[in-house]
């Protein structure tokens, strides 16, 4: 980020830290604060490296990182991580997935991502997954500009995508009806709702939609996949480009369950903050995937992964 999106960030951030001065030191300012969780964030170096670099005791680099996590978690997350609340919004989201990628009446991508953890304490089984590691869920959904607009976070490791998702608030206001999505309208000749694009894992509803399964399909099916799939990736994407920009991902996090949701919570936040206001540093040119004369073409987040 640039110094001055830095200062905006501190300027958000600073009315909800609670700094105490002790009588004979000066306490470590709210900028220093920032730094620290931001280079451990983006880093992914352990706190005690941390405690190294800024001569901070280790047990006060923990307090800080969560007190900022926390923090900017409060800060940011009703005006960068908002579900939509209304038809207009939602068809904003539709129009811009039309636009940038061809699918029309898209509402966002949904998928999970698992998120590296040590083996938590008394954690048994709970947190160990199919891939063979340890790890705490992260369901999401995002929309064409590779923002998250819906987040599930702390679901354990075992527990597969489909189970996650329809025990989510989303799921639930989805299957009744309060999530406000545009009624369905004609798109080529075909009454067609408003849905989210997701994998063969998740139930076929009328409000989601999944490729098409086996081997022998008719035109109309394989057409349909076909424009599935150029919306789908985004969310591929936005899971890369969060995991490329903030490496506490790309290994097992340190610290106990809480500490890890806070740490998810903030970055998402943090994600969706620099996609909004400071996105041409944040994702430059060639660092997403691209459709190209109906190509898909890999970009710089998947080297840096």
């Amino acid at each position: 980020m640039t110094p001055e999106r830095f200062s905006h960030l501190l300027s958000a951030v600073e009315p909800y830290l609670k700094i105490r001065q002790d009588r004979g030191r000066t306490a470590i300012s709210a900028e220093e604060r920032l730094v620290i969780t931001l280079r451990y964030l983006a880093t992914g170096d352990s706190m005690a490296s941390q405690t190294f670099n800024f001569r901070v005791g280790r047990a006060t680099v923990s307090n800080i990182i969560r007190e900022i996590c926390d923090s900017i978690w409060t800060a940011l997350n009703k005006k960068y991580l908002r579900l939509p609340s209304s038809e207009s919004e939602w068809m904003t989201i539709a129009e811009k997935f039309e636009n940038d990628w061809n699918v029309p009446h898209a509402i966002g991508a949904v998928d999970g991502k698992h998120i590296a953890i040590e083996c938590p304490k008394f954690g048994g089984s709970m947190y160990y997954n199919y891939k063979g590691f340890h790890s705490t869920v992260l369901m999401a959904i995002c929309d064409a500009s590779y923002s998250f607009v819906w987040t599930s976070i702390g679901s354990y490791g075992r527990d597969n995508d489909s189970a996650i998702f329809g025990a989510s608030s989303f799921f639930k206001r989805a299957d009744f009806g309060t999530l406000k999505l545009p009624p369905p309208s004609v798109v080529g000749g075909q009454q067609l709702p408003y849905v989210l694009l997701g994998d063969d894992i998740f139930p076929l509803k009328t409000w989601l939609i999944k490729p098409y399964g086996g081997n022998n399909l008719t035109d109309e099916e394989e057409v349909a996949n076909y424009r599935t799939s150029r919306g789908r990736p985004t969310i591929e994407n936005t899971f890369g480009v969060m995991a490329a920009r903030w490496r506490i991902f790309r290994r097992p996090i340190r610290a106990n369950i809480e500490t890890v949701d806070q740490i998810t919570k903030a970055v998402i936040c943090l994600h969706n903050y620099l996609m909004q206001t400071d996105n041409a540093h944040y994702i430059p040119s060639g660092f997403v995937d691209s459709w190209s004369n109906a190509e898909f073409k890999e970009e710089e987040w998947r080297s840096v992964v």
